[in-house]
């Protein structure tokens, strides 16, 4: 157990973690918990004999070494960055990407690691803003407990969520026909990955888990929001959630990361969480253009920096049942389009405007 203290931040956070070997043979779970960084995991990996352990590691540690490398970046970092967004959750959902890379490049180079890979949940710890930047990739899990109520905040990516989210009025018996523990998105499945990350205030006397499906395949939220009531802190919530896993007789190793908030001694008035300002759409003036107006269609013709003409066509929207409703202007690249190539990032633009 440590305590990770910022020089005027008002929150202090004490810190612990543990893995079990459960019941299986080799431990694959990694924990990370990186006081200097405010950085804190839960990994579970998969792929066989050795390679889930070495997933495991990898990402958390890949992870723990862009969060060093961009340390003087993010100390005068602001909140949020000119499109609105967060700034921390930007930089956790990229330790995400190249922790995803590393496994990806590992797994590719050992044939006894191939198809190697990991799930993670992570959290970032905002001391100086009283925030936590919270990012998974799979199924490990974090919870809350906050006066006595117990959150799950992230959602398993497994295949009965994918199900229910595209087809939530399927067939309750097909539903429950469906495997509980198909995981359908992890580190190493893809070159890139799908990162959920949340942002939440945190508030003195908060106190979050993270943890993999060992622990959750036997003790329920029940049990859980026990566990973190009657412990007198994280290094006894640690080691309470474990032992309930194995009495429960885990088939799985365990890991558990807690966090506990307080206030910082001495610490002033807690700081407002900060509001994301208002996002702005930047229109691109490109340096030579030609709008050409036929039959009330409209072709933009764009030079670009190798004297060659793009031709875009613009296709205006309209709500015919609603006068106040917004025009929706949608620039597409005919050429692009017409040679029936795969449509890119940067070949269609959409763009709101006021009617």
């Amino acid at each position: 157990m440590s305590d990770a203290l910022g020089a005027y931040a008002p929150l202090m956070v004490s810190a612990a973690g543990d893995t079990h070997i459960g019941g299986r043979e080799h431990n694959e779970d990694a924990v990370l918990l990186r006081d200097d960084l405010s950085l804190y995991a839960v990994a579970d990996g998969a792929g066989g004999h050795n390679a889930g352990n070495v997933a495991s590691v990898l990402a958390t540690t890949t992870a723990a070494h862009y969060f060093e490398s961009t340390q003087e970046a993010a100390s005068s970092a602001p909140a949020y960055d000119e499109m609105g967004l967060s700034w921390a959750a930007r930089r956790l959902a990229t330790a995400f990407q190249r922790a995803n890379q590393e496994v990806r490049e590992v797994a590719e180079s050992s044939d006894r690691r191939k198809g190697m890979g990991t799930t993670m949940v992570a959290a970032y710890m905002d001391l100086q803003r009283s925030t936590l930047v919270l990012g998974h990739v799979g199924d490990s899990r974090c919870y809350r407990l906050r006066d006595g109520r117990l959150e799950r905040l992230t959602q398993d990516h497994t295949l009965i969520n994918d199900v229910l989210e595209i087809q939530p009025d399927i067939d309750p018996d097909r539903a429950a026909a469906l495997p509980r523990n198909v995981i359908t998105n992890a580190l190493g499945m893809e070159d890139r990955v799908r990162v959920s990350v949340r942002t939440y205030e945190v508030a003195p006397g908060d106190r979050y888990l993270l943890c993999s499906d060992g622990l959750t395949d036997e003790v329920d939220d029940g049990q859980i929001q026990q566990a973190l009531q009657l412990s007198s802190g994280s290094d006894e919530a640690v080691r309470l959630l474990i032992d309930m896993a194995n009495e429960g007789g885990s088939r799985d190793n365990i890991a558990v990361v807690a966090l506990y908030a307080s206030v910082n001694p001495g610490a002033g008035r807690l700081p407002v969480a900060p509001v994301p300002p208002r996002r702005r759409y930047v229109e691109e003036d490109p340096s030579e253009e030609i709008l050409v107006t036929e039959d009330e269609e409209e072709t933009l013709l764009l030079v670009d920096d190798d004297d060659e003409e793009r031709e875009l066509e613009v296709i205006v929207i309209e709500d015919p049942d609603d006068e106040d409703a917004p025009l929706i202007e949608i620039v597409r690249d005919r050429p692009a389009t017409d040679a029936g190539r795969r449509r890119r990032a940067d070949e269609t633009i959409i763009n709101r405007r006021d009617s």
